[in-house]
């Protein structure tokens, strides 16, 4: 056979590979079914419009659906062979946020590999580029479901600026704030910015959506002073919570700056941690007396005596009862302002 009639051949048996995780299917995403992962962007009052195609053997009837399907969502399928669908959703106020839906397409007992789809649904019309948290309002944290890496900017062939565990250095799932989410128009992929643990503090990076389990808000927001010695926690901008801190000495101060809650531990064996920590991403570029080295924690303290004051080596020290109160009120993901 010529060179020609040989890259044919080639050709046609990609054509009908199925997608990863695909093998022994017999029913196979065609057109322009979007790819596995792939994120859509609409401001409420505006119209969605996802097109699935599905193709399966000759003359079987495939049908092809949605869930779990938002409320107003319609799935219009006009064949079945090849499977042709639209799925149409004009999302009200009330449903802004972030979905998950899981495209399937069967005939009998075959089936095609499922696919999953993200929805950012926002308030306001916009780009492709938007935002998932304020330290005002509402703010968006999710768990790592793997280990990834984080890039400086939202694509693959960026700077690796650091990689990220599935769990932390004190081996409890690892929670992400999420800052931001930009969808890429011609690819799909969706790609989210957090807030990262290393130094410099404040710095971030983009990962893709897929790497984190369901979005999770929080409406709570901490602040800690420490010229005066007090940390507050607000709740939709209002203050529910105050209590005296110690910070960190001169020499080891507790750095400024905004972080976020991202893990709760207990069982401590050294009584000067007291009963009950939270870790945040925050880091000391001196010292910190926060299990592991570098971490920022706000946690009890068999001390309480010396509490207000510059007394520790970075961490927020409080007293066991005020952080038992805390704890009661603050959620995993609450972001912290130290100022």
């Amino acid at each position: 056979m010529a060179a020609g009639g040989s890259a044919l051949l080639v050709l046609l048996a990609l054509a009908v590979v199925p997608a990863a995780g695909g093998q022994g299917s017999v029913i196979f995403w065609q057109g322009q079914t979007p790819p596995d992962y792939a994120g859509f962007a609409v401001a409420v009052g505006q119209t969605l419009e996802i097109p699935l195609d599905a193709v399966g053997p000759s003359g079987s009837n495939v049908t092809i659906d949605v869930t779990p399907r938002p409320r107003g969502a319609v799935l219009d399928q006009t064949s079945t062979a090849p499977a042709r669908a639209v799925l149409r959703w004009t999302p009200t106020v009330a449903q802004a946020g972030d979905y998950i839906l899981y495209v399937s397409a069967y005939a009998g007992r075959a089936s095609a590999p499922e696919l999953t789809v993200y929805v950012h649904v926002s308030r306001e019309p916009g780009g492709p580029r938007f935002g998932l948290s304020s330290l005002t309002g509402r703010s968006r944290n999710a768990t790592l479901v793997r280990s990834v890496a984080a890039y400086a900017s939202p694509r693959r062939s960026a700077r690796v600026v650091t990689r990220l565990r599935a769990v932390t250095p004190e081996q409890v799932p690892h929670v992400v704030y999420l800052v931001e989410g930009r969808i890429d128009p011609e690819s799909k992929r969706y790609w989210i910015r957090i807030r990262l643990p290393i130094l410099p503090n404040g710095s971030t990076g983009w990962i893709p959506r897929e790497a984190v389990e369901e979005f999770r808000s929080v409406d709570t927001h901490v602040v800690i002073n420490r010229a005066r010695f007090r940390i507050s926690l607000l709740k939709r901008g209002r203050p529910i919570f105050s209590s005296i801190v110690g910070v960190g000495m001169s020499r080891w101060p507790t750095p400024a700056g905004i972080f976020y809650i991202r893990e709760r531990l207990t069982g401590f064996t050294d009584p000067i941690y007291g009963r009950l920590a939270f870790g945040t991403n925050g880091r000391s570029p001196v010292l910190t007396d926060w299990p592991g080295g570098g971490f920022i924690g706000i946690h009890g303290t068999n001390q309480p005596q010396i509490l207000p004051g510059r007394v520790s080596h970075g961490c927020v020290r409080m007293r066991n009862a005020d952080i038992r109160r805390l704890d009661r009120l603050m959620p995993i993901g609450t972001p912290v302002t130290i100022r």
